[in-house]
């Protein structure tokens, strides 16, 4: 067994930037067969055809918002005509949008857990249906450090991203059966576009905090997410693994 992926059918939601084109990329270096998600078909299209430039690979655009049921459906009812067959999915998509909870409006709760949390329900739901077609795959659920022990001003970003927790650990017992696993990632501090935008002072507070002294990059959850993915761990279901330099010890 290797990280070799060339007989993969993989998606990844929230593929156009950020943590989820680097595992498109981190995953095309693998061999694997791509469907990447997001809602501008611009990007998309535009990655694609730098991941068959790049790597050989076959790599194809999946334009919905994983945030709305009916455009979830619609979107695997285009998969589906593409492939009858999907080995992993990544469920990376995701919003923050911080406020203190005094200041938190209805709008922010039913748009992030709509992306964070329900999205990855929807898409599980329709991936588990394609998976037990072909005996089995693997989903990757992408949670964050902050949905294990919560910050100031992050309660409902903490909220969504401990249901992706629960979520992804109810779904390993449902699914084990069908040689289906289904594990998450907790990411750390990543050098992300979302990152960047936070004041000088947030951000070296959150730097110091970190036991390896560095913020983490892409490329870091990336490579768990191949992981995960791959037979590798074909043993590994229901865990929820942390990638944050020391964090959270």
């Amino acid at each position: 067994m290797d990280l070799n992926l060339t007989d993969k059918h993989v998606l990844i939601t929230g593929a156009s930037r950020g943590i989820g084109r680097a595992m498109a990329e981190r995953f095309a270096a693998a061999g694997a067969t791509l469907y990447l998600n997001g809602r501008r078909a611009d990007e998309l299209a535009e990655l694609c055809s730098q991941l068959h430039d790049d790597y050989g690979v076959s790599a194809h655009a999946c334009v919905f918002d994983v945030s709305d049921a009916d455009s979830v459906k619609q979107g695997f009812q285009a998969l589906f005509k593409l492939t009858k067959r999907l080995d992993v999915l990544i469920n990376n998509a995701g919003v923050l949008d911080d406020a203190l909870i005094g200041m938190v409006s209805p709008q922010q709760v039913e748009q992030t857990f709509a992306t964070n949390t329900f999205g990855v329900i929807y898409c599980c739901q329709y991936a588990a249906r394609l998976m037990q077609r072909n005996g089995g795959g693997s989903i990757v659920n992408v949670s964050s450090i902050i949905g294990r022990v919560g910050n100031v001003g992050q309660a409902v970003y903490g909220g969504s991203k401990a249901a992706v927790i629960g979520v992804t650990q109810s779904l390993a017992k449902e699914l084990a059966a069908q040689n289906i696993r289904v594990n998450a990632i907790a990411p750390g501090f990543i050098d992300t576009d979302m990152t960047r935008k936070l004041p000088e002072e947030k951000y070296q507070a959150r730097l110091q905090s970190i036991g390896m002294g560095r913020i983490g990059e892409p490329k870091d959850i990336a490579n768990a997410a191949l992981f995960l993915a791959s037979d590798l761990s074909s043993y590994v279901t229901g865990q929820v693994l942390g990638v944050d330099g020391g964090m959270l010890i």
